[in-house]
């Protein structure tokens, strides 16, 4: 009976050993129930946003001023706002607006700043001193003052005008993250052969540094985009975001700012206030679960 089971701990271990670190971690972010739980709310948020039109047949921006202030229940499932539009509709349409500056953001910022940090990374030398002190140079601006402005500036864009404001600023981080991992890899024996057999800085760091850089960079994608969502909110809950006419989370809580709605008609802000808390929590778990995937001394 022994024999067996030292038999099968011998065959798992070998199992595990011919498993590639992409199967082992996706097998480990698997088996962690709160970032699978936190990516299944993510994936129903971002579909029941994306499919508004087709399931609540209210208009966002209809105003009816005779269903002003209505609480929750009847025809409006949850209420609706002082300009008598119903929350459910807004709560939908708000959301798609606010996971496509999210998403949109994120993918620009990590786009960018991979490419900036992984040249940066491989060249070194003056190319890196140069790229870097850029970094730093963007890195000084303050942020959000830097977005109101131009956001104020480039307002007739719409909501584009943002993701480019925040997209242009927001990618030093990701930059410096990719630069520092770049550096560390690029001095294994794999990518100096690849460099001695003729391979050119392009083939070399698009088939050898990034597969490898690309972990850093999915955990670097996963919190961006919460910190994008964020921004939108808080620029928006400011008044200089997205504009007032267009639906989104964060332009929610700003038409609900004011002390008689925040005291008695808490169904006006409650609900993009838990949209929004909710689905940064499920975006940081989700982050979470993906690093301890994909950290070779995690023990799930």
């Amino acid at each position: 009976m022994e024999t067996l089971d030292n038999q099968s701990t011998q065959e798992l271990k070998k199992i595990a050993k011919k498993q590639s670190p992409w199967a082992i971690a996706r097998r480990k972010l698997f088996q962690n129930k709160l970032a699978m739980i936190s990516l299944a709310f993510l994936v129903i948020v971002t579909i029941l946003s994306f499919l508004a039109p087709w399931i609540t047949p209210f208009d966002p921006t209809r105003v009816d001023i005779m269903n002003r202030n209505v609480p929750p229940g009847g025809d409006f499932m949850l209420g609706t706002d002082v300009a008598g539009r119903d929350i459910w509709t807004l709560l939908l349409y708000g959301g798609r607006t606010s996971l496509t500056i999210g998403f949109v953001c994120m993918f620009l910022v990590v786009s960018f700043g991979t490419i900036i940090g992984s040249i940066s990374g491989y060249y070194g030398g003056w190319v890196d001193a140069v790229l870097m002190r850029f970094t730093d140079f963007v890195m000084n601006f303050p942020f959000l003052v830097f977005v109101i402005v131009l956001a104020s500036i480039f307002r007739e864009a719409g909501i584009w005008a943002l993701i480019i404001v925040i997209s242009v600023l927001g990618w030093t981080g990701a930059a410096r993250v990719v630069r520092s991992k770049t550096m560390s890899e690029k001095e294994n024996e794999y990518v100096m052969a690849a460099i001695s057999i003729g391979g050119s800085p392009f083939k070399v760091i698009r088939k050898h540094l990034l597969p490898n850089v690309m972990t850093t960079i999915i955990v670097q994608a996963t919190l961006l985009l919460a910190v994008m969502i964020v921004a939108e909110t808080a620029l928006s809950f400011l008044g200089f975001g997205v504009p007032s006419g267009t639906p989104s989370w964060g332009n929610m809580m700003q038409e609900a700012r004011q002390p008689h709605v925040i005291r008695s008609m808490w169904w006006i802000w409650v609900p993009p206030a838990m949209a929004i808390t909710l689905t940064i929590l499920s975006i940081n778990f989700i982050g979470e679960g993906i690093k301890d995937a994909f950290n070779p001394k995690s023990a799930r």
